[in-house]
């Protein structure tokens, strides 16, 4: 049991050593996360452009329907009552 444990943390160790990380190793500081940090960047910029469109969009439709002639309003205006039933003209 823990000679299977070791071999697949070895083998582990072997795939994380074959993958492209979002990092450079070489540089030190703040500096080695300079690629993820403006990935990071550029996904909250595209999140906050794609939710203004999205809310720019619902207000203008908004507002659209909010001008459109209401439907039931129109029936109640061109109706009449004869005995106690509405009757559309």
């Amino acid at each position: 049991m823990i000679g299977k444990t070791k071999n697949f943390v070895n083998e582990v160790k072997v795939e994380l050593q074959k993958a492209s990380w979002p990092w450079d190793p070489k540089e030190k500081g703040i500096r080695k996360y300079k690629e993820l940090i403006d990935s990071t960047l550029v996904v909250i910029i595209a999140m906050l452009l794609l939710g203004g469109y999205v809310a720019l969009f619902d207000f203008v439709l908004v507002n659209a329907v909010h001008y459109l002639p209401d439907s039931t309003e129109y029936v109640t205006q061109s109706s009449t009552k004869i005995d106690g039933q509405a009757n559309l003209r």
